[in-house]
């Protein structure tokens, strides 16, 4: 039985140019996200240009015409992180793996920490913990809330105070 499909031909700085398009027409994205996705489909098809491929310099382009902005999509990434309930260190993160700049990320992860108690309750009362739980935990069920709080990129002393509140008894900052 022979093999139906048809092998894609390799690409050329048009077809990748005309990949890179599609790409962020579909989704939000950055510059190292969209460079790390044009030297993927390299790798995976193969290179018929004259000169050596350069993702990174069509993401740049991508850039320059306004079809990404890395600093757009990281406030956003990190607006959605905090309104679900992720800490400051969550935030980073997911930046990090966004390939965004150092200074962007420190930038806004230190704004996510200005909003800590906030993203720490919504975490809280999306996850029952604390003071949006029905009862009070029991000390195995307070160890497991707390390491909820901390994979979420909480501090450990807001993940304590947030743990440790009575149901009903919202801490205030």
């Amino acid at each position: 039985m022979t093999n139906s499909r048809r092998t894609p031909p390799p690409l050329d700085r048009r077809a990748l140019e005309d990949l890179a398009l599609r790409y962020v027409a579909r989704f939000a994205t950055t510059r190292g996200k969209l460079a790390e996705y044009l030297a993927r489909k390299v790798r995976e098809r193969g290179w018929d240009g004259p000169v050596a491929a350069d993702p990174a310099a069509i993401a740049d382009r991508m850039a320059e015409l306004g079809y990404i902005d890395d600093r757009a999509f990281a406030e956003a990434r990190a607006r959605s992180l905090a309104r679900r309930g992720y800490g400051a260190g969550r935030v980073g993160q997911a930046l990090k793996v966004a390939r965004i700049a150092g200074e962007d990320i420190a930038e806004l992860v230190e704004q996510s920490g200005e909003q800590a108690l906030e993203s720490a309750l919504a975490f809280a009362r999306r996850r029952r913990i604390g003071p949006f739980a029905s009862a009070p935990a029991d000390e195995r069920g307070r160890q497991r809330h707390m390491a909820a709080m901390l994979r979420a990129g909480h501090s450990f002393a807001l993940a304590r105070q947030i743990v440790a509140a009575a149901p009903g008894d919202i801490p205030e900052a």
